[in-house]
């Protein structure tokens, strides 16, 4: 039997979910998959995922992410994504989970869109985005009219270093830039009692607070764009980041200390992920396969060559406080492995089914 045969016998078969769903199924078990140490949280990837899915009509998020994207943002419409998490004395400059899938997912936009992307961080997280920004061959301009006006890559949009600033710093980027889409990977939001927590339940700003420096809460951000009606996508792994607002009761139920820490800060769309870099590389990937563009998925060298990049600049992984090339906890090879899969997943749906050549 030749292949050709075999191919259109299977189009002809019995299909029960759209081609854009099969595709996210895989996407979304990839990005999914835990893998940790025994001292961690087990077992709530998963559980975050499936609650978060029944929330978008349970179909798999990623895809459902990356529609919703595309349906709002139209080319030189700015998307606002906020990052960076962990701070001093442990990690100065924050990790590097959260920059480098900002960086990835913002060039995907920039790419495949044509949208502005602007980073929105705090200063002490500046330079790991930029690094990263920079590795993923997305520039960064000081200036957003030159990133808007003259297509130039991305911009940064850098908080006050006093709480009681922010508000008026958030209303004037609102103004300014006028942003069609929020994306939060890795950012911190506030909890029942308006503190920051980590994973482990310590406060970042509160009461027990282990850090009281350069710590600003920038979730207005997110609590803006749902007055204005737009689009929010949260990324996260622990319960503690912007989005997770949405399913407070299921950390709670599944974290230690969840109640304590998880944000109440919602998305309209939530994405749990083994590391919020892998739930940004997942919309990355439903993009390229939406846009039909695979080369928007970056590729493993280019994933070594973000997170080296972040890690040069001061990003570390939080869960051993190390500059060992790894993020998470897992071998940086783990995440070249998973931009592999998925590069794979998207240029093997996007194949000519009776000759295998790209379409």
């Amino acid at each position: 039997m030749n292949i050709t045969t075999t191919a259109s016998k299977s189009r002809q078969g019995s299909n029960k979910i759209s081609t854009a769903d099969f595709v996210g199924e895989a996407i979304d078990q990839v990005i999914t998959v835990e893998a940790k140490n025994p001292g961690l949280p087990h077992n709530v990837t998963r559980t975050f995922y499936n609650a978060a899915r029944a929330l978008v009509g349970d179909r798999p998020i990623s895809m459902v992410a990356a529609e919703s994207i595309i349906k709002s943002v139209s080319p030189g419409d700015t998307v606002l994504i906020l990052t960076g998490a962990g701070y001093p004395p442990h990690m100065p400059k924050g990790e590097d989970d959260g920059p480098p899938g900002a960086a990835s997912l913002a060039m995907a936009l920039w790419k495949g869109i044509g949208a502005v992307p602007v980073f929105v961080c705090e200063p002490c997280h500046v330079d790991p985005i930029v690094a990263s920004s920079m590795a993923a061959g997305l520039m960064i301009k000081d200036s957003f009219k030159d990133a808007r006006d003259r297509r130039l890559g991305a911009a940064l949009a850098i908080s006050p270093r006093k709480q009681t600033e922010v508000k008026g710093w958030v209303e004037k980027i609102f103004a300014e830039m006028k942003p069609k889409a929020v994306v939060t990977a890795e950012r911190l939001g506030p909890a029942a009692d308006g503190f920051l927590y980590n994973l482990t339940a310590q406060a970042y700003m509160g009461p027990e607070t282990t850090v009281e420096h350069e710590v600003i809460d920038i979730s207005q951000i997110v609590t803006m764009a749902k007055e204005k009606g737009v689009l929010s996508i949260g990324i996260g792994d622990h319960g503690n980041e912007i989005g997770f607002g949405r399913i407070v009761e299921t950390v709670a139920a599944a974290m230690p200390n969840g109640d304590r820490l998880c944000t109440r800060v919602g998305t309209d769309i939530l994405l749990p992920a083994m590391m919020s870099n892998w739930g940004c590389y997942g919309i990355e990937a439903a993009l390229a396969f939406l846009l039909k563009k695979p080369k928007l998925v970056h590729s493993p060298a280019q994933e070594e060559r973000i997170i080296r990049a972040c890690q040069m600049a001061g990003g570390i992984d939080a869960i051993y406080a190390s500059t060992e090339f790894g993020v998470d906890g897992l071998d940086g090879e783990t995440s070249m492995a998973c931009m592999q899969f998925l590069g794979n997943i998207v240029r093997k749906s996007l194949e000519d089914p009776d000759t295998g050549a790209a379409h």
